[in-house]
């Protein structure tokens, strides 16, 4: 059990890559805050992990919402009494589109669940950390940060937003023992927003075209992500700050 009774909050875990970074960290051993804006989902991620003998708890929250955030890390220490690692994962992303054609509403909303959520979890969860004399946070980014495509501009622009953050809150926090990191995973076609990164109907065009830029030859998966995300929770990483783990089968080399 490798986060045997850590307390972890995983954002936007009502399905795609939050449900299996949820799922994983509960398998060994974590008391898990599952939140989404969408309750029926999030309810039955927490039944699949109680169902199987893990410990989770549902709380409904817009990340993008100062009271939401601090009413979440709040449900945490009810439910738990600490809170040790905050997992960012909630995002959201614009129409594959060209740059001028993306509108104002739809840039706010980028910004605003992709890095606003980063500012609101930095300013409630960072209390709690401090008092409990250290924590993590582990900020789900992409590749698209590091290596950005024509037609995400604006997505690629909130995710390299939330690389830096995460690094400058490293460097800043690290005396308070609190580690930052960010996982940077490549395409998922199993995500509820693939379309939209696609620019439409994932077939086999569309695929092909995202698939040729990976050296490994295949996508990423929840799982694949889970796995990075259940290494910066354990204590094995507890010297491990600032970085970004490319969970990408080469992508970005």
């Amino acid at each position: 059990m490798r986060v045997n009774n850590k307390v972890i909050i995983v954002t936007g875990a009502g399905g795609g890559i939050g449900e299996g970074i949820a799922k994983r960290l509960a398998a060994e051993g974590a008391k898990v805050v599952v939140n989404d804006i969408n309750r029926t989902a999030g309810e039955k991620v927490v039944g699949d992990i109680t169902q199987a003998g893990g410990a989770a708890a549902f709380f409904a929250a817009d990340v993008t919402q100062s009271l939401d955030m601090k009413a979440l890390v709040e449900f945490a220490m009810q439910c738990y009494g600490r809170l040790d690692v905050m997992v960012n994962n909630a995002g959201w992303t614009h129409r594959n589109r060209p740059a001028l054609e993306v509108s104002e509403d739809e840039f706010d909303k980028c910004f605003a669940v992709n890095m606003k959520s980063i500012y609101l979890s930095t300013i409630h969860a960072v209390p709690v950390f401090r008092a409990n004399g250290g924590g993590s946070f582990i900020n789900i980014a992409s590749t698209a940060g590091v290596r950005p495509r024509p037609g995400l501009t604006w997505y690629n622009g909130s995710k390299g937003a939330v690389i830096t953050t995460s690094k400058s809150l490293a460097a800043e926090l690290g005396p308070d023992n609190i580690r930052v990191n960010c996982i940077n995973p490549v395409f998922n076609p199993d995500t509820g927003l693939a379309t939209e990164f696609a620019g439409g109907p994932l077939d086999d065009a569309r695929r092909n075209k995202f698939l040729a830029t990976i050296p490994l030859g295949r996508f990423s998966t929840a799982l694949d992500v889970a796995n990075a995300a259940l290494y910066l929770s354990s204590d094995e990483a507890t010297f491990i700050s600032g970085v970004c783990i490319e969970v990408d089968g080469a992508r970005c080399v």
